[in-house]
C-alpha cells in the first residue's frame, strides 16, 4: 500500500512538474480563449501582456486575465526607434515565465522577450507556413485560390514568420468560403484546441522543431483599402476570389457613379444569366445586373460572380438587391412598446461606446470605436433583454447608424423583413390519441397552394373507406411551376452556391425533424395508406429518418474516393497532360413513387437525390400524398430554400407523364409497377425520335425500380421453424405489399406439407383489424381497387387448379381487408405462379429432392430479377444458389433485410439502378473530365 501511495504521489508530482509558467503576449477573443484553456489545463499563467484600452475598452483577453486576478500589462508598444524600451522589458522578466504564448499579436516585441524563457515564444499564425509569411495570411489564402487553409504554430526567431515549425493543422477551402466562414469553422476553434497541445507538447518535452522550408515561402503584406480596387480584367474565379479575400476587411471596391462602392458576399455563379437592370462599373468592360439576388458581375471570360451587399462611402451598407431602390423605404413611426426597446437598445450602445457622450441618431457604430468583439456583444445584450428579436452579425454592418439600426430592429421585432411565412391550411383529425395536422395542397417553390385549376379528388382511410381529406389534384400548369422552381432554385438560387456541409447540415435537421414527428408521421402513413402503426413507426418512418441521415453524410464526402479521380493519360511530349474527374449533380430531378410505402420511398429517392445537390419534383401515389406533403411542411421549418422540394399530388397518368416528357426535368427516378416504367421508357423513346425531326430535347436520365416476382426456395436442411416464420414474413409484411415480397415459394417435396400445416397454423393466431391497434398484425390492403384486384387475382388461382388452402376472401368488415392466403400446388404455366399478386398471398410450389439445378431453373424463369431467398444450413449450396439466382438482391436463411447502406434495385423486368447505399449516389450525378496541360 505503502508503495502504490508513492507511486501515485510520483505520478501527480511528475504531472504537476509538467505545468508551465507562461506568459501570454496578444489580444482579441482568440487571446481570451487560449487563455483560459490554458488554465484550465492546469498551466499558470503568470502574466498577460496585451494593448492599451481603446475608446474606454479594454481587449478580452485582458478583461478576462483582470477578473482572474492575472497581473496585467498594457503597454502601447515594446520598442522604441528600433531598441527594447527598458522598463518594459523589466515589467516582463518580473513575471518568470517560462514560455511565452502568443495567440494573437499586432505588436513587434523584442528578441530580448523573444529569447528570454527556459523554452522560447510560440505563435499562431493563420497559414500553412512557409506560404503566406505576413499579417494578412486569411486574407492571401482566399485571394490566392488557395484549395487548402490552415495554421501553424511556430518557434519565434529573428525572422517574419520564418521560426522551426512545431505542428500544423489544415482544412479545405470551400468555393465560396469567406474569411469569416474559414475563421469560425476552423482557424479559431481549431487553432485554440492545437495552442493548448503545443503548449503540453513544449511542457512533456516532446514538441518538434521542423525548419520551414524555402520551397513554397511566399510573403504578403498588409491588405489596406487602397490597394483593394477591384482588377476587371481577370476570369471571375478571379474577381471572386479578390472579393471574398477582402471580406469584411478591408472591403474590395469599384466605382460607381463617382462614389467608391464595396463589395461583399460573393460566389461563382454557374446558371444562365439572370434578368436584372443594368448597372455601369467603371474599368468594367460590360455593365454588371442588379438581379433579385443581387448583384451580378461578369468575369473576362464572361462568367459571373454573385455579389450580395454593398456599402457605400457613408459606411451604409445594403443589399445589392436594393440597389436602385435603397432610399425608398420609408421611416417607421414607433410604438411606446417600440421606443421603449429603441431606448434600451440606446443604453446598450452607450454601454459599449463609453467615449461617446450622447448617442445621437447619427452616431455611427464604427467610426466611434467599435469593433468586431462589440458586435457580439451589442447582439447577446440586445438577446438577453429581447428574446424574440434575432440579430446577426450582419445586421449591424447593414445599418451601423443608430437610427439605421433601430429602424432595421424593429422591422424585425415585427417580422416585416421575413420571408412570407409557410402557411399551411391543414386538415386536423384527433386520432390515435393525438391531434394530426396534415396539408392537403401542393407544395410548389416553398408555398402550400391550391392546384391551378382549383381541382381536388378525396384520399380514403383503408380501414373504413372514410374521406380523410380532400387533396388538390396537380394540372399541367403546377408540373410547369414545379419545374421551373425547381430549375430556378438550381441554377440560381441559394441551393446552387450552399457548400456540401451546408446542404448535409440540413439534411440532417430535417432528419431530426422527421424524428421529432414520428408518431404523427405513423399515424397519418397508418390511416393514409393502411400500414399497421407499430409497422409504420419503425419501419416507414424509422428507415426514413436513417436513410436521410445516411445520405447527408455523404454530402461533403461525394469528391473523395472514386468520384472523383485523377488519371493517367497518354501524353505527347514535351507537353505534360492531367486528366481529372468531377462528380456534379444532374439539375431538376423528378422523382415518382408507389402507394406501398408511401414516405420510406420518397426518402430512398429524394434524400440520394438531395444529397447530390439536385433539386426535385416529386409526385406520391394518387392515394397516398399525405406523408409527403408533411414531410413537404418539415422540409421549409428545416431551412430548405424556396424550390428545392416540390410536392404534386394527383394523377400519375396527367402528372407523371408531364414530368417525365418535360425538357426541364434531367432526370426521372420512379417506383412503381412494370407497366408504368416501361410507359416512362417509351416517353423517353418517342421524345428521342421526336427530337431527330426536331429541335426539341428531353434526353434524360432514367432510374427504374418496378415489379417484382421473387422466388424463395426452402430445402429440407433448413431450420423449418425459422423458415416458417420468415417465410411468412417474406409474403406477409406490410399485407403483401412490398415490392420484393416472396412471390413464389418453393418448397423441397420432403418437408412440404409439414411447412403448409405450420404457416396455416401462424396464420390463424394473426389478428387482423385496425392498424392503430399496437396488437393488430395485418391491417387493410391500400384501396378498394387494389383488393378487388387481389380478390380476382385469388380467384384466376382457383379456376386454373391450383389449391386454395386458406384466404382468398375479404374480410366481413368495414374497410379494405383481406385474408392472409395460401396457394399450394401451383404448376408453373399458371398466372399466379407467373404474375405478381401484391398482396398477402402465398404462392406454393414443391420441388423434387435434392434437385438443386431444377429448382434453380424454374426460380428463374420470370421476367423479374428484383428479389430471392435460401433457407439451408449447407452453406456451399447457399453461395452456389446466390451466385446463380437472377436477382438483384438475395437473402440467405433470412428475409426482408434492407439496409440503408445497401444497394436496392432489380435485373430484368424489374428495372435497372439502385436505391439506397453508396451506389444510389452515381443515379443523381454526372462525371465531368477535365484535361489540363502545363
Amino acid at each position: 500500500f505503502a508503495s502504490w501511495n508513492m507511486t501515485c504521489f510520483n505520478s501527480f508530482y511528475q504531472a504537476y512538474q509538467q505545468k508551465l509558467k507562461l506568459a501570454l503576449i496578444g489580444q482579441s477573443i482568440f487571446g481570451q480563449e487560449v487563455y483560459n484553456k490554458l488554465r484550465k489545463e492546469g498551466h499558470k499563467v503568470v502574466g498577460v501582456f496585451t494593448v492599451p484600452d481603446k475608446n474606454g475598452q479594454a481587449d478580452p483577453l485582458a478583461l478576462a486575465a483582470e477578473k482572474d486576478g492575472t497581473p496585467v500589462f498594457k503597454f502601447p508598444r515594446w520598442r522604441a526607434k528600433g531598441k527594447p524600451i527598458q522598463e518594459v522589458v523589466a515589467a516582463y522578466k518580473s513575471v518568470g515565465a517560462e514560455l511565452n504564448v502568443l495567440p494573437f499579436c499586432t505588436q513587434f516585441i523584442p528578441m530580448d522577450v523573444i529569447e528570454c524563457p527556459k523554452h522560447g515564444s510560440i505563435i499562431y499564425h493563420p497559414s500553412i507556413l512557409p506560404r503566406h509569411r505576413g499579417a494578412s495570411a486569411i486574407n492571401w489564402t482566399l485571394i490566392q485560390g488557395d484549395k487548402k487553409a490552415g495554421f501553424t504554430i511556430f518557434w519565434a526567431d529573428d525572422g517574419l514568420d520564418t521560426g522551426p515549425i512545431l505542428l500544423q493543422r489544415e482544412c479545405d477551402v470551400g468555393q465560396n468560403d469567406t474569411v469569416d466562414d474559414l475563421y469560425n469553422r476552423f482557424l479559431f476553434p481549431e487553432g485554440i484546441k492545437a495552442m493548448v497541445e503545443a503548449v503540453d507538447l513544449i511542457a512533456d518535452g516532446k514538441a518538434p522543431r521542423i525548419p520551414q522550408p524555402e520551397e513554397g515561402a511566399t510573403y504578403e503584406g498588409i491588405q489596406k483599402k487602397e490597394n483593394a480596387e477591384i482588377s476587371w480584367d481577370q476570369p471571375a474565379s478571379a474577381l471572386h476570389n479578390w472579393i471574398r479575400g477582402h471580406d469584411k476587411v478591408p472591403g474590395a471596391w469599384a466605382t460607381i457613379d463617382g462614389q467608391v462602392v464595396t463589395f461583399y458576399g460573393s460566389s461563382l455563379l454557374d446558371a444562365s444569366v439572370p434578368a436584372g437592370q443594368e448597372l455601369a462599373i467603371k474599368g468594367a468592360s460590360r455593365p454588371g445586373l442588379i438581379t433579385k439576388n443581387g448583384l451580378v458581375v461578369f468575369g473576362s471570360d464572361g462568367k459571373m460572380v454573385l455579389v450580395r451587399n454593398l456599402q457605400f462611402e457613408d459606411g451604409k451598407m445594403i443589399p445589392a438587391s436594393k440597389y436602385f431602390s435603397a432610399d425608398e423605404t420609408t421611416a417607421l413611426e414607433l410604438t411606446e412598446e417600440e421606443k421603449k426597446m429603441a431606448e434600451d437598445i440606446r443604453a446598450i450602445w452607450k454601454g459599449i461606446l463609453s467615449n461617446v457622450a450622447v448617442i445621437e441618431d447619427s452616431t455611427d457604430f464604427f467610426k466611434s470605436g467599435a469593433s468586431s468583439m462589440h458586435v457580439v456583444r451589442m447582439l447577446e445584450e440586445i438577446k438577453q433583454k429581447y428574446s424574440g428579436l434575432q440579430l446577426q452579425n450582419e445586421d449591424v454592418y447593414m445599418a451601423t447608424k443608430f437610427a439605421d439600426f433601430i429602424q432595421m430592429a424593429v422591422r424585425k421585432f415585427r417580422g416585416e423583413d421575413k420571408e412570407e411565412e409557410l402557411v399551411i391550411d391543414y386538415v386536423s383529425k384527433n386520432v390515435n390519441n393525438m391531434t394530426v395536422n396534415m396539408p392537403y395542397q401542393c407544395f410548389i417553390n416553398g408555398q402550400f397552394i391550391n392546384a391551378d385549376d382549383g381541382k381536388t379528388y378525396d384520399t380514403i382511410n383503408p380501414t373504413d373507406g372514410s374521406v380523410i381529406a380532400s387533396v388538390s389534384s396537380a394540372s399541367l400548369a403546377d408540373v410547369d411551376k414545379a419545374v421551373a422552381a425547381a430549375k430556378e432554385a438550381f441554377e440560381n438560387g441559394e441551393w446552387g452556391r450552399m457548400n456540401a456541409r451546408e446542404r448535409g447540415r440540413l439534411m440532417y435537421r430535417l432528419a431530426d425533424l422527421m424524428e421529432e414527428h414520428q408518431e404523427e408521421l405513423a399515424t397519418i402513413e397508418s390511416i393514409d395508406s393502411g400500414a399497421v402503426y407499430t409497422l409504420a413507426l419503425k419501419t416507414h418512418v424509422g428507415m426514413s429518418v436513417q436513410t436521410f441521415r445516411y445520405f447527408a453524410g455523404w454530402c461533403d464526402k461525394i469528391q473523395a474516393s472514386e468520384y472523383g479521380a485523377t488519371i493517367p493519360i497518354s501524353q505527347a511530349r514535351p507537353n505534360h497532360n492531367l486528366t481529372f474527374t468531377k462528380k456534379e449533380p444532374i439539375g431538376v430531378c423528378a422523382i415518382v413513387i408507389p402507394w406501398n410505402y408511401p414516405l420510406m420511398m420518397l426518402a430512398w429517392k429524394s434524400a440520394a437525390c438531395l444529397a447530390a445537390g439536385n433539386t426535385l419534383v416529386l409526385k406520391p401515389a394518387q392515394v397516398t400524398p399525405l406523408t409527403s406533403l408533411k414531410f413537404a411542411e418539415l422540409s421549409a421549418k428545416a431551412g430548405f430554400p424556396k424550390g428545392v422540394i416540390n410536392i404534386l399530388p394527383g394523377s400519375g397518368g396527367l402528372v407523371g407523364q408531364h414530368l417525365s416528357e418535360h425538357p426541364d426535368v434531367r432526370k426521372v427516378g420512379f417506383t412503381g409497377s412494370t407497366p408504368t416504367g416501361k410507359q416512362i421508357m417509351k416517353s423517353c423513346f418517342y421524345m428521342i425520335i421526336y427530337i431527330f425531326y426536331s429541335a426539341a430535347t428531353n434526353l434524360k436520365k432514367v432510374s427504374l425500380e418496378l415489379g417484382g416476382k421473387s422466388p424463395l426456395i426452402i430445402f429440407s436442411d433448413c431450420e423449418l421453424d425459422r423458415a416458417v416464420k420468415m417465410g411468412m414474413g417474406a409474403v406477409y409484411f406490410n399485407k403483401g405489399e412490398n415490392c420484393i415480397a416472396a412471390g413464389r415459394l418453393f418448397v423441397e417435396e420432403s418437408i412440404h406439407d409439414e411447412f403448409v400445416r405450420k404457416v396455416v397454423e401462424e396464420i390463424k393466431k394473426m389478428k387482423i383489424g385496425d392498424p392503430l391497434d399496437r396488437s393488430t398484425d395485418h391491417g387493410p390492403q391500400n384501396h378498394k381497387a387494389h383488393l378487388e384486384k387481389l380478390l380476382q387475382y385469388c380467384e384466376t388461382g382457383v379456376k386454373e387448379g391450383a389449391t386454395l388452402v386458406y384466404g382468398g376472401r375479404q374480410v366481413r368488415r368495414p374497410g379494405f381487408f383481406m385474408e392472409p392466403t395460401v396457394f399450394t400446388d401451383v404448376e408453373d404455366h399458371m398466372y399466379i405462379a407467373q404474375e405478381e399478386s401484391f398482396g398477402p398471398v402465398m404462392v406454393i410450389s414443391k420441388f423434387k429432392n435434392g434437385d438443386v439445378d431444377g429448382v434453380l431453373q424454374r426460380a428463374n424463369t420470370t421476367e423479374y430479377g428484383l428479389a430471392s431467398g435460401v433457407f439451408t444450413k449447407d452453406i456451399s449450396k447457399a453461395l452456389y444458389i446466390s451466385e446463380k439466382l437472377e436477382a438483384g438482391t438475395v437473402f440467405i436463411n433470412t428475409y426482408n433485410k434492407t439496409d440503408v447502406a445497401a444497394p436496392f434495385g432489380g435485373f430484368k423486368q424489374s428495372g435497372f439502378g439502385k436505391d439506397l447505399g453508396e451506389e444510389a449516389l452515381h443515379e443523381y450525378l454526372r462525371t465531368k473530365a477535365i484535361t489540363v496541360e502545363y
